[in-house]
């Protein structure tokens, strides 16, 4: 096996661990550009519920899910600007239609925060549950293209086996095969 790819720790518990995760081992100038844009995200999102938990300062709420929002759609704008082998890939399809719900579920939040409408907790909890889903759809994305063989990496002269198969990899990512 390569010695720069890494499978996914099993300790991702918080957003700010994913934000950690990706800014190790990176294989490529794309992969490099996402990981940095997703670890920014990550960020925002870890500062959005943080504040959200911890203050009463409807001010300081508004302004994080603000700042998230952009950052959202900084990192939707980055995706469209990477390279061919990365849009032709499926995960990068349903990582995009994720997003796409994290922007909806942000800006839904983002509203209701200004308008102070009653609604404002059912939205954070919808926005906190895509997080999760859409940066699993991002760490699965790279897992993919890293391992698809996609990234020239220098292989471990000790370690000849064959590169495992898709269905091997995806079972190893849901923690199923090992």
């Amino acid at each position: 096996m390569p010695a720069s790819r890494t499978l996914l720790p099993q300790s991702l518990q918080s957003f700010g661990d994913i934000s950690r995760f990706l800014r190790e081992g990176v294989a490529d100038e794309d992969s490099r550009q996402l990981r940095d844009s997703l670890g920014h995200l990550s960020g925002l999102i870890e500062e959005a519920v943080r504040t959200r938990r911890t203050s009463a300062d409807t001010e300081a709420i508004q302004r994080t899910a603000a700042a998230l929002f952009q950052g959202a759609r900084e990192h939707q704008l980055l995706l469209t600007g990477l390279g061919s082998a990365w849009h032709g890939l499926y995960e990068f399809t349903a990582y995009q239609r994720a997003l796409w719900e994290l922007r909806t579920a942000i800006a839904a939040w983002k509203e209701a925060l200004e308008q102070r409408h009653a609604s404002e907790a059912i939205c954070f909890d919808k926005f906190e549950l895509l997080a999760w889903r859409t940066l699993g759809e991002a760490l699965l994305l790279i897992d993919m293209y890293e391992c698809d063989g996609r990234v020239e990496t220098p292989t471990d002269p000790a370690s000849e086996r064959p590169p495992p198969s898709w269905w091997q990899r995806a079972r190893r990512w849901l923690g199923r095969g090992r």
